[in-house]
């Protein structure tokens, strides 16, 4: 199998990174978590990169790119640990692309492409943990054929930023996919600052009118889900390596008793322990992208596993960053802390290292294990 990139997913790449390296740099990034976690001008950045309509068809003034394109553009925003909301664009325009109807993809995609309207899911709920079917808001009909929907939505991405949210609802017995305009009567939202710097918030809908996407609602939102994990491994992805780039100039510059401690053997065998781990990481990243187009059971699969491992990783990498820095690897001064707290809210997205283990398990067959 040829896992090299083409010409086209290189120079997408180079793009993005060049983005990284000269307009998105620590202090434009602690200056926009000081000014709340979401800056309109950096995502306007992003949408003249073409990045917000990496996943919209050409007819709606997309690129109509897929999976691996996505990936490797979000390894790079996971180099800078950018703030923007990038994933959840993708995730909600794959999901807008794939299930909504004609009338209002033409209505949502080009802004959403063009950078002009920023659309998040807003799925978790109180008490739900990760189950995507746990679902209190409700839908009813209205008189014109639309739909009014209540209920609550918690730590939504941007919530008091964004143009529209992708709701589902409990709708006649089952779950429905809906959009909801954030300016509409009966929306109410709330924002905060996450633990890594970034923002979310509360969207609370008091019969707020809304637009059908589809009524087969938890197909379409572990679709999304699966978006979400396989962005965020790639994400993490990026981070780790940058993670583990700084630490490794660390310890090329750090002395004691009069020689850089890179020279210990023992402080060796932990960065190839982290070496090890980011590789595990990335094969298991490019897996769950390769499998984001594959029939629903053997997608959720692969997402599982590889969040599994990418749990573990996470974790292990930014827990031996930290330690081998010393007491300056969790000062807010220092560049490793926020990637650290990048990594720890990543590997609890869409669903911790334990949930991922327990899916893993209960989709295993007959057939799995070494007796088969």
């Amino acid at each position: 199998m040829d896992f090299d990139f083409s010409d086209d997913q290189v120079a997408l790449r180079d793009a993005v990174q060049k983005w990284v390296e000269k307009g998105y740099g620590f202090e434009r990034r602690r200056a926009i978590v000081a000014a709340g976690g979401f800056d309109r001008a950096a995502y306007g950045e992003l949408a003249e990169l073409g990045l917000t309509g990496l996943y919209v068809s050409e007819a709606h003034g997309g690129l109509g790119m897929g999976p691996v394109e996505g990936m490797v553009v979000l390894e790079e925003l996971g180099q800078g640990i950018v703030l923007e909301p990038l994933a959840q664009t993708l995730l909600t325009s794959a999901l807008l692309g794939a299930w909504a109807p004609a009338e209002l993809q033409k209505d949502w995609l080009p802004r959403m492409a063009s950078g002009q309207a920023v659309v998040v899911l807003a799925h978790q709920e109180r008490g739900a943990r990760y189950r995507l079917d746990a679902c209190s808001a409700t839908a009813t009909p209205s008189a014109n054929g639309g739909w009014h929907l209540s209920g609550t939505k918690n730590l939504v991405p941007v919530a008091d930023q964004a143009d529209a949210f992708v709701v589902p609802a409990q709708a006649d017995g089952r779950l429905a996919l809906f959009l909801v305009e954030r300016g509409a009567r009966g929306v109410a939202t709330t924002g905060h600052l996450t633990q890594d710097g970034s923002r979310a918030g509360d969207v609370v809908l008091k019969d707020a009118p809304a637009r059908l996407i589809t009524t087969d609602g938890l197909a379409a939102l572990e679709h999304g889900a699966d978006i979400g994990v396989a962005a965020a491994c790639a994400e993490a992805v990026g981070a780790m390596d940058r993670t583990l780039a700084v630490t490794v100039e660390y310890m090329n510059t750090r002395k004691q008793f009069g020689v850089a401690i890179a020279s210990f053997q023992a402080l060796r065998h932990r960065v190839a322990d982290m070496k090890m781990q980011l590789e595990l990481a990335r094969s298991m990243s490019y897996y769950a992208s390769l499998k984001l187009n594959s029939p629903a059971p053997e997608r959720r699969a692969a997402m599982a596993r590889a969040k599994v491992q990418l749990g573990q990783s996470m974790r292990f990498v930014g827990q031996q960053a930290v330690q081998l820095h010393g007491g300056i690897g969790v000062t807010d001064e220092y560049i490793v802390s926020h990637y650290f707290k990048r990594l720890t809210q990543l590997e609890m997205g869409f669903g911790d290292t334990l949930h991922h283990l327990g899916e893993v398990s209960a989709r295993m067959q007959d057939t799995a294990g070494v007796f088969s």
